[in-house]
């Protein structure tokens, strides 16, 4: 099996056709120069040993020799053997609050982005362990199950926003019932982790959390927003602010974090509550206090073990630029009638 650690630097490669139009065009160029200065036999006469087929020679092996250093930058590999390697880690699933109280600022830029955003460092530091995501509002649906794509995983988690969800209302209950049923039967540590400011939630709270137990399952709450309250903005479909949600009567609606709902939810299922802040990652903390559990086994893969060969490439490259050194301009009987033909002979 053959691969480039470094498939990028090939793009590269296709600069050379771009030189090889332009050493053409200047060659060219100097031959009418050459014609309006002096005719065949003058020229001659004045450069009576010059060559113009070693130019073309010399080009050609410059060409070369960036050719094969791009080659070898680009890193070539050789795959020697296949190796079964296992799978450890714990489970871990998400369950984002994206009801339309997560939109106010009271963390900035606002509950939802802070969210997303931690959610997006905890990704980029996984290895090994699998997470899965769960958005919920007036209903629960699966952003994405378990996995270990980190690149996929941050792809579904980008296009999260407000409404994605329609149903109005914080369904915590329906959140916690479907990352239970959804962890599989890999005898791995599982923990779920909400993110919400828990208000309105909705649904028999404590037949989830149950489930939970059952299963030995750890609920860690993040708690975002302020028991004060803090008003929902309204923006127009350019995405300007035009003003803040209010009730039938005109009032601004607050929208307010209950912290004590989410404290009985951890407390309940062995699990601990945080709250969230403008500064501290508390995702973070969680993930590192699941991570000292000893890991488990949940799957083999098979990968290739890669030996590099880098100078296969380099070793003619050097060869040919110790050769280009001494590579003169004299006339020489080779390549001539491809010279002749081309129109460089002068």
């Amino acid at each position: 099996m053959f691969r480039f650690e470094n498939p990028d630097y090939l793009l590269l490669l296709w600069l050379i056709p771009i030189f090889v139009a332009a050493f053409i065009l200047l060659k060219r160029r100097r031959n009418k120069l050459l014609n309006i200065f002096a005719d065949s036999n003058l020229f001659s006469i004045l450069l009576p040993d010059y060559s113009s087929t070693k130019d073309i020679f010399k080009f050609i092996v410059q060409m070369l020799v960036f050719a094969l250093l791009i080659l070898t930058i680009a890193n070539p590999q050789v795959g020697t053997k296949l190796q079964e390697v296992k799978q450890k880690g714990i489970d871990v699933y998400i369950c984002l609050d994206v009801s339309y109280s997560m939109s106010a600022e009271d963390i900035k830029p606002n509950r939802l982005e802070k969210a997303k955003y931690q959610i997006s460092q905890l990704i980029q530091k996984l290895r090994g362990d699998r997470i899965g995501l769960i958005v919920f509002a007036g209903n629960a649906y699966i952003q994405f199950p378990l996995t270990i794509d980190y690149s996929a995983a941050n792809l579904f988690l980008s296009a999260i926003d407000f409404g994605i969800i329609p149903q109005p209302g914080t369904a915590i209950a329906s959140a916690i019932e479907m990352a239970v049923q959804s962890f599989d039967t890999a005898s791995t540590k599982k923990a779920i982790v909400i993110i919400t400011d828990g208000e309105d939630h909705e649904g028999d709270i404590d037949r989830a959390i149950e489930l939970a137990k059952e299963k030995e399952i750890n609920i860690y709450t993040i708690g975002l927003g302020s028991p004060e309250g803090a008003p929902m903005p309204v923006f127009d479909s350019q995405g300007n602010r035009i003003g803040y949600k209010t009730d039938f009567e005109g009032n601004t609606i607050l929208t307010k974090l209950d912290e004590q709902i989410l404290r009985d939810i951890a407390d309940k299922s062995g699990g601990k509550y945080y709250r969230g802040n403008n500064y501290e990652d508390h995702l973070q903390k969680i993930y590192e206090e699941l991570s000292q559990l000893e890991k488990t086994e949940f799957g083999t893969k098979r990968i290739s073990d890669y030996e590099t060969r880098y100078y296969y490439f380099l070793i003619p490259a050097i060869f040919l630029m110790i050769v280009e050194i001494f590579i003169n301009d004299k006339k020489s009987k080779l390549f001539k009638k491809l010279n002749e033909k081309l129109g460089f002979e002068k």
